[in-house]
């Protein structure tokens, strides 16, 4: 079941550190939905947060995404 890899890739990411965005679930972990990964967990009982941040792509255009976190416990 490749989705429970998934979930588990990108929980053990940001437990270790402290975040995560689509670009780096992208290149990181291989993960290409990530939205679809951070509404499991929430399915699964884990309390998801994400803020959106302005950022300048590679043109230095500002731009905007989303930067996800957990609550546990």
């Amino acid at each position: 079941m490749a989705k429970a890899k998934q979930i588990d890739r990108v929980l053990e990411y940001i437990r270790e550190f402290g975040s995560i965005t689509q670009l780096e679930a992208l290149q990181d972990l291989g993960v290409m939905r990530l939205a679809s990964r951070m509404s499991d967990l929430k399915r699964l009982g884990y309390n998801v947060e994400g803020r959106i941040e302005a950022v300048n792509n590679r043109y230095g255009e500002k731009c905007y995404i989303k930067r996800y976190t957990v609550r546990e416990g």
